[in-house]
């Protein structure tokens, strides 16, 4: 989802170490055929997505909020596992990485991956599992285009092909990987949020993926590993996201070896599609999934009006379809209060807040139905 940046929420927090205590493999987040096995269970999950909460300077609001995602029964968090800057902001707003001239830094201070930090122990202490995302396509927090002028690109196209910006992403990815390697809060490494490729051959994605993924590989052999793609490329309709216009081919990207499952968004008001298509998307990327042997996720979805109408017959086809390729489901976006400032977290109009209506229908009633 393309997102509108948000400020510090509160004042910056003390810096906490990272993890780590070595765990034994069979307590990581795994594959179970079709289905994903985490803490020992293998079953359908549940789970949301938060971009915004290892940019909370507050570490009991992060340790509150995760304690509702246990309370509720989620499973699966999705958060940014970056915040790219191309220039260095004021004292206390968080940043992960800057960029100046044609160099890099990473900011491992209390404004910086210290605030991951605090994600990853909440995580750790509730029993959530995290999804952690490397950089965005989109410019919100930075993306790929903070990089552009210290790698010599001037577009997203270019940077997936050029061997300095590649050089400047693995450097952070192995920064980030290095901090929560042996961490079980860890579910799975995500390249990007929403990659895409305007125009491009589907293989420039698909080389850059295999190149990421085996790079990621090397360096944890544990923990697994995802694109972060909205689905697009694969046969269908003719509409657009069934096109491979956007560069993608859902098929042979998820084939590629240490690629561990698939991933797929829906946002028919985006998309020009109408609600009730998505169904099918579903159960497209479930065939596909069933076929390569590798769990799906669907991993965003949303609506501005009627969340609880559409969204639930979404998840409804979505647990249909568990032993036919479905693993699991994260609505977009979850949204709480924080405790420290009493202010609600940030609304896209697709948020659903902890302890409305609209969250007893897509989490409460989701999470018995799963069992």
């Amino acid at each position: 989802m393309k997102l509108l940046p948000i400020l510090s929420l509160v004042a910056a927090a003390a810096a906490l170490p990272a993890t780590n205590d070595i765990a034994p493999r069979a307590s990581m987040s795994k594959v179970d055929g079709l289905k994903f096995n985490i803490d020992g269970v293998t079953k359908y999950y549940a789970g949301t997505n938060s971009y915004w909460m290892p940019f909370l300077t507050n570490d009991n609001d992060v340790d509150v909020i995760m304690g509702h995602l246990q309370t509720a029964g989620h499973k699966i968090l999705r958060v940014w596992g970056f915040n790219d800057v191309k220039t260095v902001p004021g004292s206390g707003t968080v940043y992960f990485q800057s960029f100046s001239g044609s160099s890099a830094t990473i900011n491992t201070g209390a404004n910086g991956l210290q605030r991951l930090d605090a994600v990853v122990k909440a995580a750790e202490k509730h029993g959530i599992k995290l999804i952690i995302n490397f950089v965005n396509n989109w410019t919100d927090y930075g993306g790929m285009a903070a990089y552009y002028s210290a790698c010599g690109v001037s577009s997203n196209a270019q940077w997936y092909a050029a061997a300095k910006c590649q050089t400047m992403y693995q450097a952070y990815i192995k920064a980030v990987i290095s901090r929560y390697r042996t961490s079980t809060a860890v579910f799975a490494w995500e390249l990007a949020n929403e990659p895409r490729c305007n125009g491009c051959q589907t293989s420039v994605l698909t080389n850059w993926i295999r190149q990421t993924s085996d790079y990621i590989r090397s360096l944890d052999s544990d923990h697994m590993i995802a694109i972060g793609d909205e689905g697009f490329g694969l046969t269908g309709d003719g509409s657009y996201p069934y096109q491979s216009g956007e560069g993608l081919d859902f098929a042979a990207n998820l084939a590629l070896p240490n690629v561990s499952f698939g991933t797929f968004h829906l946002y028919p008001s985006s998309w020009g599609t109408t609600n009730a298509w998505g169904n099918g998307w579903i159960t497209a990327h479930a065939k596909i999934c069933a076929q390569l042997n590798k769990p799906c996720l669907f991993e965003e979805y949303g609506v501005a009006t009627d969340h609880c109408t559409v969204e639930s017959d979404w998840q409804k086809t979505s647990l249909a379809a568990k032993d036919s390729g479905m693993a699991a489901d994260l609505f977009w976006q979850l949204g709480d209060t924080v405790k420290s400032t009493g202010q609600q977290t940030s609304n896209d109009g697709n948020t659903i807040y902890y302890g409305t209506s609209d969250w007893t229908c897509l989490v409460d009633n989701h999470v018995k139905a799963i069992g």
